[in-house]
This record gives C-alpha cells, structure tokens and sequence, in this order.
C-alpha cells in the first residue's frame, strides 16, 4: 500500500511539474513575448524560424500535429499566416483554437494598423485588408500585446492569475525602461531618409522617424526587374536616401544593387528574434536593430 501510495504521489507531483499550457506561436517574436510572460506555466512551440518568410510557410504533417495538442495559439494574424495557418487549423481539429475562440490569439488586434488599404485589390501585390502586418518593428506595440495576451493566459490558466500579473508588472516596467534607451539611442536616425526592400518597416519609421522614400519591390512581395531597379536608381538623384533596409529572411540582391550603384549602406536587420546572431530575445532583437540602422549611418 505504501509503495502505491508513493507512486501516486510521484505521478501527482510530476503532473502539476508540468507546463499549464501547450502554447503554438507562428512566429518568433511571439513565442519570446509568451516565454517572458508565462514563463514556465506554457511550453512553447514556434512555427517557423527568423530566416522564413512567415507569409510563405509549408503546412507540414509536423506543424498540424503539433497544433493538435496546443491550447492557446499565438500568432501576428491581419492576414500574415493567411496562406497556411488556415490549412494547419483545419486539418489538425482542434476547435479550442479556431478563430473566434479563446484559444486563438492574433496580436495585430491589439494594435494601432498601419497602411488599411482604402480599397482591397489583390492585383496589387500583397495587400492586407486590415493594415500592414508587420507590428514587431515598434517596441511600443508589444505593450499593448503583452496586456491583451496576459488577460487571455489568466482567461485560459485562472489558477496562476497573480503568477501572470507579476510578470506582466515586471515586463511592462523593464521594457518602458528599454523603450527609452533605445529611443535615446536612435536620436540621430530621426529624419533619415531610407529606402525599404519590401513594405515591411512602416511601424519602424513611424517609432523612430525615418522617412522612406522608395520600396525595391514594383508591388508588395513582386520580385523587382533590373529595369524597375534603375527607375529607384534614378529616384534617388531627386530623393537621395542614407541606406536601403531589408529584412534577415530576405534575399539580399536586390538592396545589393541599389547600395553599390547608390553608394548608400545596404543594412540586413533581425527583424525578429533569431534574426541574427546577437537578437537572442526580444531585447537584443532591439539592442541589435537600432545598433545596425546607426551602423549603416556611418
């Protein structure tokens, strides 16, 4: 009798050891701003990697299975995973984390959205009905997203709700504190003007000031033709920029040949975690982001 008695208490301590929450974070970012809120009351699985376009993602057999099991997925959402995470939702059967449901996070909904389209036309490239989705490029967003995303992990985990309110507490104070250094830091950036390889920085210039003057892409994810980039090349006689910007996960030819024709710096930033060696989490992520864009002033 005791020996079943010590089993089961091994069995109750090991379950209550375990993660409260199975969390499925489209992209890195997330998967950082979930690690840092819930700590160890979710495992965490991200879906793809700083070096993936997270618009063009597989809806592999790994990626259903996985969403399967999870209880609250944390995605970007205004239309970013559109042409796959629908696919995973669907096939896995999971209906505790379909869209509508407590258990689907989309952080773009907590937000201030950039460049809503007055009117919808696929002809026009990428185009997203509710604004431009790259919100991770602004610090300030994260606010408002770790606020909504607390309230959802106490909605779905009400036995760790002070565990939560601490840790938002901490990371709101710690993140202010680094927003302020980092707008300190960029000083100089405010005014730059900068060329975009795709229109994924908006939310970036609006935080720091930069004034974009063209985009190497002839519409949001259409490859540039060599004679597009000429009509840059000769844009910027009349609008000269300090540097063009593109994204890790972006193949670098195209800011490459503005940079050496332009004489102007060609600057590869993180963009999420991951992104480069020294963007280990969200804070380096910014540590490194505006080290680079100052980088490319020089």
């Amino acid at each position: 009798m005791k020996k079943i008695l010590l089993c089961l208490a091994l069995v109750l301590l090991s379950t209550s050891a375990h993660a409260a929450l199975n969390v499925f974070a489209c992209e890195p970012e997330w998967a950082a701003l979930t690690q840092l809120l819930a700590g160890d009351k979710a495992s965490i699985y991200t879906a793809t990697g700083a070096l993936q376009d997270p618009h063009r993602v597989e809806a592999r057999p790994s990626l259903i299975a996985r969403a399967r099991r999870t209880n609250l997925l944390v995605c970007t959402g205004a239309e970013l995973e559109m042409a796959w995470l629908p696919v995973i939702l669907r096939e896995s059967g999971n209906s505790s984390i379909a869209p509508g449901t407590p258990g689907n996070f989309e952080a773009a909904r907590f937000v201030r959205m950039l460049e809503i389209p007055t009117h919808l036309d696929r002809s026009e490239g990428d185009v997203h009905a509710a604004g431009n989705p790259h919100i991770q490029t602004d610090p300030r967003n994260f606010l408002a997203v770790a606020d909504a995303l607390t309230k959802r992990l106490i909605q779905l985990d009400s036995a760790n709700t002070v565990y939560y309110q601490q840790q938002l507490a901490t990371f709101n104070l710690q993140w202010r504190a680094a927003i302020a250094r980092w707008e300190k830091q960029a000083a100089p950036l405010n005014g730059v003007a900068i060329l975009a390889q795709h229109r994924g920085f908006p939310y970036l210039n609006s935080w720091l000031g930069l004034k974009q003057v063209a985009e190497l892409e002839p519409k949001p994810g259409m490859e540039p033709s060599a004679a597009y980039l000429g009509q840059v090349l000769n844009e910027l006689q009349r609008h000269p920029a300090k540097m063009v910007l593109r994204a890790a996960y972006q193949e670098g030819r195209p800011s490459d040949w503005i940079a050496e024709r332009a004489h102007i710096r060609a600057v590869s930033l993180p963009y999420t975690v991951g992104g480069s060696d020294k963007a280990t989490d969200l804070y380096t992520l910014f540590d490194d982001t505006i080290a680079r864009l100052l980088a490319g002033l020089k």
